[in-house]
């Protein structure tokens, strides 16, 4: 039991080391107020290999290249929207983790649930309508009918 206890220490240890950011030092501005804007704005960038990560958590060598990006146009005096516009024309908008509200965006996330209430007014409407039409027999089936009916009804 304490060598189960003293592994799962080391493991929980270990998993927690690489939540930290992976940012190397040579990566690191001189300026903290550029270097504050740098992390920021690397927080908000997905890593494109990772997927669920940021680029400031990510260990991926596109990670690091996105940084340093983002380092060099924020040193060149770029604002933190013409950083994100660059990144953004360069990869992509599924760049971003928090995607813009867009047009594309908005039917995408609005597809679905057009479909469901299209779908929903349908079928009520079509309830309504069989319920107000009953089905008409013709005058052959009506005759026929009548005389299941009446031979139903005469005693044996």
């Amino acid at each position: 039991m304490p060598l189960l206890r003293t592994l799962l220490v080391a493991l929980a240890i270990a998993f927690s080391a690489t939540a930290a950011y992976a940012v190397l030092p040579d990566e690191v501005l001189d300026d903290p107020a550029l270097e504050a804007r740098a992390r920021q704005l690397s927080a908000e960038l997905r890593c494109l290999v990772c997927q669920n990560q940021s680029i400031d958590d990510s260990n991926a060598e596109l990670a690091r290249d996105l940084r340093i990006l983002v380092r060099e146009r924020l040193v060149a005096g770029d604002t933190d929207e013409e950083v994100m516009d660059f990144i953004v024309s360069r990869y992509g908008e599924f760049v971003l983790l928090k995607p813009r509200m867009s047009f594309q965006n908005l039917a995408l996330w609005g597809t679905p649930l057009v479909v469901i209430l299209a779908g929903g007014a349908f079928l009520l409407l079509r309830g309504r309508g069989a319920r107000r039409q009953p089905g008409r027999l013709s005058a052959e089936e009506e005759a026929r009918l009548g005389e299941i009916l009446r031979e139903r009804d005469r005693p044996n």
